[in-house]
């Protein structure tokens, strides 16, 4: 605890109202800190972060929702204002409405940190504004709890994928569930470069880091997927989300994608290490960021403990800049269209020999040369329909047909009504 040292101004019955704002800001704080000294008996003190990543209040969030018994309800802080929300859940198979104490207006403590959490309503002219405030009975208190909040946070990301989506309205970050493990089985690419891939997570995130420290390597690194898309690079992304042991985070690069945004990524990343950080769309960069961006993966620490994954369709708009400097992206995969032996694994992976049998999806494959991994996930699709309708599906038709229609997309050639005077899509 630090010295008690006074303060210029104080809050009394002869100072209210002599600074405008400030006796209510007062009144409220002081009626926080008596209600958690009422209930235990110690004197609370507030204090400020600056922190960014304040991961504490995505944690108390999931501690109301679940009745976590470390947590407990102290006080209401308005008494015209909610003390519930009703919640309305999508990520289950069953979309449901559920009810919890509200983040806002209410008072938590963690009585066994010894920490306080308020997120106090402050009214002005033109509507209702939250303010967050953290109460502790002491320094080392509070760090305690934040370094169990950094475990926490970790063990809960091995869950779900943290989404980082540029906006206008800056940084959005949502944590999204991880409702279907994709397997390491489930992804189809080149022999060689999946087992390059793999081998290079498996040794990254091994638990003492063996091979990082036998052939002093500093511990980061950094790969480029590249490819047209429908390819499987998603896949390849959610199977390796699935299955390292440790947080994965995907962050959409965006026309609105600025310096501070990489910053408040990298810094959320270094958090989570050791992780994957997924880039999407990297050659989306907006030109006056990428020199930020580059000087970040540059810093000493800035990657240190990240597996970073760069994604794009257009290899050719990729900054030199990326690929000329060990540490950034050290190696760069082409993850192109499949060839046969891809194709025929693929369709049996989605167990399309239900419509076609072993030979007619031998010849299915052969029959689909220049598809994409996704055009041949809407083969399965055009085939089930087919099946499901008439107990039978005609599998070279249906390639022709998506064939006609494949290369009427490469030449741009769409219907065209001579006769009407038209142009117009299928």
């Amino acid at each position: 605890m630090s010295i008690d040292i006074p303060a210029i101004y104080q809050f009394d019955e002869h100072t209210d109202g002599r600074i405008t704002g400030y006796a209510a800001y007062a009144r409220l704080i002081d009626g926080i800190s008596e209600a958690l000294h009422d209930r235990y008996g110690v004197k609370y003190e507030l204090y400020a972060s600056d922190d960014p990543n304040i991961e504490y209040w995505d944690l108390l969030e999931e501690d109301i929702r679940s009745g976590s018994p470390e947590l407990e309800h102290v006080a209401r802080v308005f008494d015209r204002l909610e003390e519930r929300t009703i919640q309305y859940d999508d990520d289950g198979p069953t979309p449901e409405y559920g009810v919890h104490l509200s983040m806002r207006n209410n008072v938590f403590a963690y009585p066994k940190w010894g920490i306080a959490l308020a997120r106090v309503p402050f009214f002005r002219e033109n509507g209702v504004y939250n303010e967050d405030y953290v109460f502790a009975i002491g320094d080392q208190e509070l760090q305690s709890f934040l370094a169990g909040v950094r475990g926490r946070e970790r063990k809960q990301n091995m869950k779900r994928v943290t989404v980082f989506t540029d906006t206008s309205r800056g940084l959005s970050r949502q944590a999204e569930p991880i409702t279907r493990a994709i397997t390491r089985e489930d992804v189809i690419l080149k022999a060689e470069i999946k087992r390059d891939i793999f081998r290079s997570l498996d040794q990254f995130f091994e638990a003492d880091r063996t091979f990082y420290q036998t052939y002093n390597i500093p511990y980061k690194r950094g790969i480029l997927l590249y490819g047209h898309p429908g390819n499987g690079k998603t896949t390849l992304v959610k199977s390796i989300a699935s299955s390292v042991p440790g947080p994965a985070a995907y962050w959409q690069i965006t026309e609105y994608t600025t310096s501070e945004s990489v910053k408040e990524v990298f810094e959320a990343a270094t958090r989570l290490a050791p992780m994957v950080l997924v880039i999407e769309d990297i050659d989306s960069m907006p030109q006056e960021v990428r020199s930020f961006f580059l000087n970040t993966l540059d810093g000493a620490t800035s990657k240190e403990g990240i597996f970073l994954i760069g994604t794009t369709n257009y290899p050719e708009k990729i900054d030199p800049g990326l690929m000329n400097r060990a540490g950034r992206f050290d190696r760069a995969y082409e993850i192109s269209l499949p060839d046969e032996a891809l194709r025929l694994a693929y369709l049996k992976l989605r167990n399309f020999l239900v419509f076609a049998g072993e030979a007619g999806t031998q010849k299915a494959a052969a029959l689909t040369d220049g598809f994409s991994l996704a055009q041949l996930g809407e083969l399965y699709v055009s085939a089930a329909l087919e099946w499901h309708e008439h107990g039978k599906a005609d599998i070279e038709l249906i390639i022709k047909d998506m064939r006609g229609e494949l290369d009427k997309s490469r030449k741009q050639d769409w219907l065209k009504n001579t006769a009407e005077g038209r142009v117009g899509f299928f």
